[in-house]
């Protein structure tokens, strides 16, 4: 396993993290699972107490206990449900109930911090002054916080230089946070990234950068190009099975980087591939919306996971929770009566009608 700083807290993390979120359903198997992720060579696993309403953080206790507390770092996420201080400190003693012990390593003081959450504990007399007190007494060790806000945002949260850490979102098909992940470096900050593997759609699979070098699988491609950059402390993984643990420690253990040709190789097929996608969907949304509640951008981005990047069980995936369920309320294409209404605002010229029909059939079967 490589190990690297995580910013100027003189700790030395594994390059592969154990994402908790998507452990197996089966207790025992799970805290198998990630006891031999850390047999392998991880020493931190990421959890949150909204990953089943605490049954992650109990399950990443059991296996941190069983393997010894002392020899892997721990992190949570603190839900922010209200803006009290007493409510704050409620669901930090959960965590520490939760996860079995007393302290935390590397604590996000806030799930999916935004900056406008942070303007409103940061006030004098706010939840931030619980953060404080909680640190001075050692209920955590190091302040971290997880982002899903836009980089303009998180180039401020960083820069208000109160967090040793951040978490936020980075792969080979999401690469708006390039710059972010430099300026926290550059802070002298860890970085974390979650989804290297795309939450998993990279893996589902050969697809079609498989192609690009010589690499296993996808995954292997996704989370080497991730480990690549060297702003990167450590990327997380959602392991759900024994497999994708000895995959995932086999990649993160290999000493050499991906070499400049491989970049480059890399940086092309993107550039190439996103040109093609372009040509179907740029997913500008002036189509939208539609009167008859059909999710357009939505479908053929799915379809260009299909047709231009190969990874098809993704999109069937992604297709599939379209329909009345969809907490948008948005439907799959076989709901459109043609009405026209959305083909004379695209900029692209795509005949929509049509390349729903061929999305339809191409993602429903």
């Amino acid at each position: 396993m490589q190990y690297r700083e995580y910013g100027k807290t003189g700790k030395q993390v594994s390059a592969l993290g154990y994402g908790a979120m998507r452990l197996p359903k089966d207790e025992d198997y799970a805290v198998e699972c990630m006891v031999h992720g850390l047999e392998l060579g991880i020493n931190y696993i990421d959890t949150a107490y909204g990953y089943g309403d605490g049954w992650s953080e109990r399950m990443v206790g059991r296996a941190a206990k069983q393997f010894g507390r002392d020899k892997v770092y721990l992190a949570t996420k603190n839900p922010l449900q209200n803006d009290t201080k007493d409510g704050w400190w409620e669901r930090t003693e959960r965590c520490l109930k939760n996860l079995d012990t007393d302290y935390i390593d590397f604590f996000k003081i806030v799930h999916a911090l935004s900056w406008e959450a942070w303007e409103r504990i940061a006030k004098p007399g706010g939840v931030f002054e619980a953060v404080q007190d909680a640190k001075e007494q050692g209920i955590f060790r190091h302040t971290v916080f997880s982002c899903h806000d836009t980089p303009e945002n998180m180039m401020k949260l960083i820069d208000t230089g109160v967090f040793e850490g951040m978490l936020l979102q980075y792969n080979l098909l999401d690469r708006k946070n390039e710059d972010v992940i430099a300026h926290a470096h550059e802070k002298g900050m860890g970085v974390e990234v979650m989804g290297p593997v795309g939450g998993g759609r990279l893996g589902m699979g050969s697809g079609k950068l498989q192609d690009v070098i010589p690499v296993s699988s996808t995954a292997e491609l996704a989370l080497r190009f991730v480990l690549a950059n060297p702003n990167v402390s450590l990327a997380f993984s959602g392991m759900s099975d024994m497999d994708q643990v000895v995959e995932n420690c086999a990649t993160a253990s290999r000493e050499e980087a991906l070499s400049a040709e491989e970049l480059e190789a890399i940086e092309k097929a993107l550039i190439e591939n996103q040109k093609l996608a372009d040509l179907y969907c740029t997913g500008c949304d002036y189509c939208m919306p539609c009167p008859n509640d059909v999710g357009i951008s939505q479908i053929f981005a799915a379809m260009n996971m299909h047709r231009v990047w190969g990874l098809t069980d993704h999109a069937k995936s992604s297709y599939a929770r379209l329909g009345p369920d969809n907490r948008r309320g948005l439907l799959q294409a076989d709901a459109c009566v043609e009405c026209g209404q959305c083909e004379p605002k695209c900029p692209q010229n795509i005949p929509i009608i049509e390349q729903l029909k061929e999305s339809h059939r191409a993602l429903s079967e």
